[in-house]
């Protein structure tokens, strides 16, 4: 046996071992199944007394009798249908659902650098495509198991009915399993292609309309439909091609089965003519082989259809199994509020896939209630310093240590929500204000959400929105101004009471009226809470208990506003740049 035949086996294997818990249900459809075979082969048996005793013989008593029994032997097949693909149904649908939720439970919880390098569409298509296909394997398995013994059992008929006959029927069927193997493993490699492209398209979709704003300040529209255009393309060929390889198999089934027929009906024509058999038993014979290729028939397309279900799990698999897709871990201890100190110690750190550090053996300590800035100029480490502390990333040199404990001893939840974050870039969910206020917590207390909005300057703009607290927001928040969504996500912070908080530039894309709100917002939010602020506008900074400089990586210089001004020929500059130029803070 070949290495992909025992790579397609385990796969199948490994498929196949998701529908175990739903084992009785399984052997319920088999029960269908064999009443589905023994009907068939009862409507080709009771072909040969209808013709003989009714058509040739008259016989009145089999004109009763015949027909009640092939409507008694289709009911039975119909009902052995009916409950073999409803439980087949019912099966694959818990399948899929089992597997869309262990692929997303393993992803959601992988680092935040496995994003950064992995496209968000393709993930969405590894979900939601590739995990559809997978819930078809094993009901087009049992498909080929219900014409199987549908086989078995018009083959002991044939064979029962005339046995040369049986020998001239049987003589073509080794030629019927080289198009099932051909044809399948052709359709396994487009189905890998196809689903690759899907996940192209579902990419291409994520960025484009994530990016619509920039797609139309650009005026890009006609350069995004000609790379949709170009995708689709690609995939429309590529079904082209799996189109002819599925519908060839039918029809060279067909000729195949032509070729059975026409032996049967050269040797069982000439019995019949001879006297040697009656033409109710050659025809009863003649329909039970008709019966017996279309079986071989549906086998070819259920085999088609498995074989695109593999390259699916083969797919999924690959992140579930990858050996260099890890789950974040976290230690064992519980981070316990109050904060009394942080410590980067040493701290060297690079993104993975660059060469060059991001941040270059860091020493900082912060301590409970102080107020501590970082500024400097755009890719100078800042952003990096932060997600070092949630864990979002961990340095490869150095360690960082709080509350006298390094990062890695305590678990992650408890260390992540006790760690407030306030970005420039506001995230809401498609949620209503109240349950974005309340996001992550485990219990929604209006009265706690409406205070935490009060403090966060938000209360006020939510009561005029339509439905007030209950308003959805939008993708993003689309439906709000910038400040208004920064002042719900302050009032998310403000609402989980975090014993240390990280402000990354919170106020930088805001216009001076949002901004003043805001940093009031910001204010309650700092008070008698230990903070770390970034910030381009040193305006927001001067009273911070300490500044850090940062340029490529390192900290520069460290202390109050008024030392720097003195000491930190940097810092000099970016305030002169700041409040001398125009009399008034600018970015830089």
């Amino acid at each position: 046996m070949t290495l992909k035949k025992v790579e397609t086996l385990s796969l199948l294997k490994r498929t196949l071992n998701y529908f175990l818990p739903y084992k009785l249900h399984i052997l319920a459809a088999f029960a269908a199944l064999g009443l589905v075979a023994l009907s068939t082969a009862g409507a080709a048996y009771l072909v040969q007394p209808a013709l003989d005793e009714i058509f040739i013989n008259k016989d009145g008593t089999a004109l009763m009798v015949v027909p009640l029994l092939l409507i008694a032997v289709f009911l039975g097949k119909g009902t052995g249908l009916f409950v073999q693909k409803f439980l087949m149904s019912y099966c694959g649908l818990k399948v899929l659902e089992r597997l869309r939720y262990e692929l997303f439970a393993k992803i959601i919880c992988l680092p935040v650098n496995f994003f950064g390098e992995t496209r968000v569409g393709m993930l969405m298509s590894r979900i939601i495509n590739d995990v559809n296909l997978i819930s078809s394997s094993l009901p087009e398995l049992i498909r080929i198991i219900q014409h199987s013994l549908t086989m078995i059992g018009l083959v002991a008929l044939i064979i029962y009915r005339d046995p040369k006959l049986a020998f001239w029927a049987c003589l073509v069927f080794p030629l019927a399993v080289y198009p099932i193997i051909y044809f399948g493993k052709k359709l396994r490699k487009v189905g890998r292609n196809y689903q690759s492209k899907i996940a192209d398209i579902s990419s291409h979709l994520q960025e484009s309309f994530n990016g619509l704003r920039v797609v139309k300040a650009f005026a890009a529209e006609d350069k995004e439909k000609e790379k949709f255009g170009q995708t689709s393309a690609k995939l429309v060929r590529i079904s082209l091609k799996g189109n002819v390889y599925n519908q060839l198999s039918s029809p060279i089934m067909e000729l195949i089965g032509a070729l059975g027929a026409g032996l049967v009906i050269w040797y069982g024509g000439s019995e019949v003519i001879a006297g040697n058999r009656t033409p109710g038993e050659f025809f009863s014979f003649l329909t039970a082989l008709v019966m017996l290729y279309d079986p071989f028939k549906s086998i070819s397309q259920a085999n088609n259809t498995i074989q695109q279900a593999m390259a699916g799990a083969e797919r999924v698999f690959e992140i579930l199994d990858a050996a260099d897709l890890q789950e974040e871990t976290g230690g064992t201890m519980q981070y316990e509020p109050p904060f009394s100190s942080l410590s980067f110690q040493n701290v060297t750190f690079s993104y993975p896939g660059v060469s060059e550090p991001a941040l270059r053996n860091i020493n900082l300590e912060i301590r409970a209630g102080e107020r501590v800035a970082l500024v400097g100029q755009s890719g100078a480490g800042k952003t990096t310093l932060v997600q070092l502390i949630p864990r979002f990333y961990d340095c490869q040199e150095g360690r960082i240590v709080l509350n006298g404990r390094p990062l890695g001893d305590y678990t992650l939840p408890s260390l992540r929500t006790n760690i407030g974050i306030v970005s420039q870039d506001p995230f809401l969910f498609n949620l209503s204000v109240r349950d974005n206020i309340a996001y992550g917590q485990p219990r929604v207390d209006l009265a706690a959400v409406e205070k935490a909005a009060r403090a966060a300057y938000a209360h006020d703009f939510i009561m005029e929105l339509p439905e007030g607290y209950d308003t959805v927001v939008g993708e993003k928040g689309v439906k709000l101004s910038g400040g208004q969504k920064q002042r719900l996500t302050i009032a998310r912070a403000i609402l989980t009471d975090p014993s240390l908080l990280i402000l990354d530039e919170a106020t930088s894309a805001l216009d001076t009226e949002s901004e003043r709100i805001v940093q009031q917002a910001l204010e309650n939010l700092m008070n008698n809470r230990t903070s770390i602020i970034i910030a381009h506008r040193l305006s927001t900074i001067l009273s911070a208990d300490k500044i850090a400089v940062m340029q490529h990586g390192r900290i520069l210089s460290l202390g109050t506003h008024q030392q720097l001004l003195q000491t930190c020929a940097v810092y000099a500059r970016l305030h002169d740049l700041q409040f001398k130029k125009n009399g008034s803070a600018q970015d830089v």
